[in-house]
């Protein structure tokens, strides 16, 4: 059985769980400028929780491609706020920080978030591991290359499958040696990814159950999706939905979703199916 000690609130894994999504930048690739409120951060957070959302990812700087840089101030300022804002009106909500930012990630756990989701897997600041190690919180430990302002130049793999479980294990190993023990992997979908890539890694995914850790999935309105459709991240919800339906087959424990209702959705028809 895979558990998470968020907080002292133990989160049971068996059944997959839904992450919201709740960007509070102005430039995020599908929700920019949505959130950046108390209303609006309120309101979004209110309608997630109502829809069964387990997690609410909370991040104040855009990890989109070739997005702007944000000042480690600015990007405290916007997640401590929106983590006060949401833990005074809905106290029990489980909040995870989205960041790369060790200093952010600690801002935000003494507020009161209960997880730090790394999109570079400690890379991007040497202090990230020991930090989350002291915090003692469950760390979310993504695949990435480079920044978001260089990723996509670095997309040439041997095996994009085996390149990134091995990357993956090594930094579990290393995070594991800071005192981090609640981790969940994740093989970081359109980062330092082509879209070809994106779908070997999707038709491979249920190796990354050799890691023996909870795996997350971020595929919600990605490029990968609404590329291959010759949509719009705005319609992209359906596609978002036929590949979280295809991760929980393969073995995904944690989805991570602008979309909360639909994924709760997902996770129910399967679990039925399932038994």
């Amino acid at each position: 059985m895979q558990t998470l000690n968020c907080r002292g609130n133990l989160i049971d894994l068996t059944v997959p769980k839904v992450m919201g999504i709740i960007n509070i930048t102005p430039d995020s690739f599908y929700d920019g400028g949505s959130t950046v409120t108390e209303n609006s951060i309120l309101n979004q957070a209110e309608k997630m929780l109502t829809a069964d959302a387990t997690f609410l990812d909370i991040g104040g700087y855009s990890t989109r491609p070739n997005a702007a840089k944000v000042s480690e101030t600015e990007e405290i300022k916007r997640v401590v706020t929106a983590v006060e804002i949401i833990l005074k009106h809905f106290p029990d909500t489980v909040i995870s920080i989205d960041t790369f930012n060790s200093k952010v990630a600690k801002n935000a756990v003494e507020t009161g978030a209960a997880l730090v989701n790394d999109v570079s897997g400690g890379i991007l600041d040497p202090a990230m591991f020991k930090t989350v190690g002291e915090l003692k919180v469950p760390y979310i430990l993504m695949h990435m290359r480079g920044t978001p302002q260089t990723m996509n130049s670095l997309t040439n793999y041997e095996n994009v499958t085996r390149d990134v479980l091995k990357d993956l294990s090594q930094k579990i190993a290393k995070a594991r040696s800071f005192g981090i023990s609640d981790i969940i992997a994740d093989p970081g979908f359109g980062f330092a990814k082509t879209s070809e890539q994106n779908f070997q890694l999707m038709n491979n995914l249920e190796l990354f159950k050799s890691l023996d850790i909870p795996l997350l999935v971020g595929i919600s309105r990605k490029s990968m999706i609404y590329k291959t459709l010759k949509k719009t991240a705005k319609e992209a919800l359906n596609g978002t939905t036929v590949l979280n339906t295809v991760a929980l087959l393969k073995g995904a424990s944690i989805l991570r979703v602008h979309d909360v209702a639909e994924a709760v959705e997902c996770v129910k028809l399967i679990e039925n199916l399932k038994n």
